[in-house]
């Protein structure tokens, strides 16, 4: 397991406990109830740290990569995914997948980010980096589920959209805020679902929704810490800093009545039991989905923008 800083005493000891593992039963020393004991410790430890961790320490969770991804998501939740490639204008963008599934029975969209998980597939994916044909699939996939009335399920997990220069030419901005429109206007239940980071306009072009929930140490941000402490404070030195003062956690944004629900993970993070948290996503996306069917497209739609003008209001 890729180590965290601040992680470190845990794995020692954890470390430690493995090893006792594989020593020989000696009748002198109770190798079980030493286990025993340095195993409550480890636990003890793990609950402690993760129960007081700072905005800084959730940025480093958010981004751990072995945290499930959009990919093992799709592998246990939907059952009968068919994806769907390409914005039938320019070509396929593999930082944003997205299909036809269903989920526990029900037939729905599903699209979201995929960071990849070694080198090779990082690269492929673009690191979860959506370029503009990335965002023109995900409105072709919108227009489609409400051509066939079923809702929609996005999984957020970007640093933000892709900057690179062809990204520009291409029509990054426009692609954007013409996802945004398209989300505030597809008359079918939307749920957005952050997993990891939700980085700027890159994860809010899919997360207009009418039910936005947040992994327990997942964050949410109109800027990475680093990139504001470069500009605020002219530094990547301050990111601790920045991160505080962006309030960017679950926490934050709940208080603020940005988002409607907290998802728990598991005592350690999503990273340490990834099917344990994938059930846990799917529960609350049932129960959202539950809420909002069967939907009348009028209504739906008038809820939808008062959600999202009201953010302005209650800050």
């Amino acid at each position: 397991m890729s180590q965290l800083e601040f992680e470190k005493p845990i794995l020692e000891l954890e470390g430690k406990i493995s090893e006792l593992r594989h020593v020989n039963s000696d009748a002198e020393v109770n190798i079980a109830e030493e286990i025993t004991r340095m195993q409550n410790k480890a636990d003890k430890l793990l609950k402690q740290t993760y129960g007081k961790l700072t905005a800084a320490q959730k940025v480093q969770v958010a981004r751990h990569q072995e945290r499930p991804h959009m990919q093992d998501y799709l592998n246990s939740m939907i059952d009968g995914f068919i994806p769907l490639a390409g914005d039938r204008n320019f070509s396929e963008d593999h930082a944003l997948i997205g299909g036809l599934g269903r989920f526990r029975g029900q037939s729905c969209i599903i699209m979201g980010h995929e960071k990849g998980h070694d080198t090779q597939s990082r690269i492929k994916h673009n690191f979860g980096m959506v370029r503009p044909e990335g965002y023109r699939k995900a409105q072709r996939l919108m227009k489609m589920a409400q051509q066939f009335q079923i809702p929609i399920i996005t999984l957020i997990d970007t640093a933000g959209a892709y900057p690179g220069v062809g990204a520009e030419e291409r029509g990054q901005s426009e692609a954007i805020a013409k996802s945004i429109e398209t989300c505030l206007r597809t008359e079918v239940p939307i749920i957005s679902v952050v997993i990891g980071e939700g980085g700027s306009g890159g994860a809010i072009a899919i997360a207009v929704a009418d039910k936005v929930y947040m992994l327990e140490h997942s964050i949410y941000s109109i800027i990475s810490p680093e990139g504001c402490a470069s500009i605020l404070w002219r530094s990547r030195e301050f990111a601790k800093e920045a991160a505080s003062a962006l309030k960017l956690t679950a926490q934050d944004l709940y208080e603020l009545k940005l988002i409607d629900a907290i998802i728990a993970e598991p005592i350690g993070g999503a990273h340490r039991k990834k099917e344990d948290t994938i059930q846990a996503v799917a529960n609350q996306i049932e129960e959202g989905l539950a809420e909002l069917m069967p939907w009348n497209r009028t209504e739906l739609i008038q809820n939808r923008h008062a959600k999202f003008l009201e953010y302005g209001r209650n800050l």
